[in-house]
């Protein structure tokens, strides 16, 4: 039986909401899946693994660092049972990049932690039926993207999206786009030569097609024409799958020797505790797991068995 842990995220926002509407959804309960939750006591939401108590104090500074290091704590947990084969995977629910910080974890996000704690470079990939998108650079800012977008993140990102293809979606010869860097991918060198000089040689090095212009390399992907674009950096990537599925893409993090799915969306401060938030991305991203989890096992249980 596939066996996951659910990590409950920042305490202070959805996570818990969404995790305990996920799990009362009847296409959660078919799948025949354990659930492992780990996540602080003190929330709604009981925990099978606790990583300490939420005790909020009322200093909403206090509380952003107390909640950072708890959703912290619950990744750590996660990864180790995890790396250990005590789960198949971790499915983590929103948590807030600020107050990790501010709880004493220094990492960009999710899939940086994931990373160094598995020791492994990792690739970001949003999923849904209409749109797949690779990020070849994630949580930096946007001037330091040009230094950051080198020739090998880019054919980092374009080997963990092809391997990513054909192990977790069964696409055995994955057609991947590079989206452009520049307006017009530069235009000839009118608004930049980036794209010439150095996405062009890489896309090429790497078997990519591209690069295209952003304004339409989405637009021929949900046309069918790609099985997935690698965006430059975080915001147009995630600009382009949010605005054709929101709520209903996934977070997979290519590269780990282990299944990664969340939600598609933060913390949602502003309406936590109000009952309201959707739990459909979280669904989602655990039936994504599921699916993902068999589909590696039935790999290796093949690699096995032709040696």
């Amino acid at each position: 039986m596939t066996r996951l842990a659910v990590t409950l995220g920042d305490p202070r926002g959805i996570g818990p909401e969404i995790v305990r509407k996920a799990l009362a959804d009847e296409r959660i309960m078919t799948l025949g899946a354990t659930w492992v939750l780990i996540g602080p006591t003190g929330t709604e939401l009981p925990v099978d693994e606790s990583v300490g108590h939420w005790s909020p104090t009322g200093d909403a500074r206090a509380d952003a660092a107390q909640a950072g290091r708890l959703a912290g704590l619950a990744v750590q947990r996660a990864a180790e049972r995890a790396l250990a084969g005590l789960v198949d995977g971790v499915v983590t629910a929103p948590l807030d990049k600020a107050a990790l910080l501010a709880g004493g974890f220094d990492v960009p996000g999710h899939t940086e932690m994931l990373g160094a704690l598995a020791g492994v470079p990792t690739t970001m990939m949003l999923a849904s039926d209409r749109l797949r998108v690779v990020l070849a650079t994630t949580h930096v800012p946007l001037r330091e993207v040009p230094a950051a977008l080198t020739h090998d993140a880019i054919v980092q990102a374009a080997l963990a999206t092809r391997a990513g293809l054909r192990q977790g979606f069964g696409i055995a010869e994955p057609r991947i786009a590079l989206c452009a860097l520049n307006p017009h991918a530069g235009d000839g060198g009118r608004f930049g030569t980036e794209d010439t000089t150095l996405l062009a040689p890489a896309a090429r090095d790497a078997g990519l097609e591209g690069p295209f212009p952003a304004d339409t390399v989405f637009v021929r992907a949900m046309r069918g024409e790609f099985d997935a674009v690698i965006a430059p950096y975080h915001d147009v990537g995630m600009t382009a799958i949010k605005v054709a599925s929101f709520g209903e893409a996934v977070n997979v993090t290519l590269g780990l020797p282990f299944v990664r799915t969340s939600p598609d969306h933060g913390t949602a401060l502003d309406i936590a505790g109000k009952d309201i938030a959707s739990a459909d991305s979280m669904i989602a991203a655990m039936q994504l797991a599921v699916k993902l989890v068999v589909r590696r096992s039935k790999i290796e249980k093949t690699s096995v068995s032709a040696r």
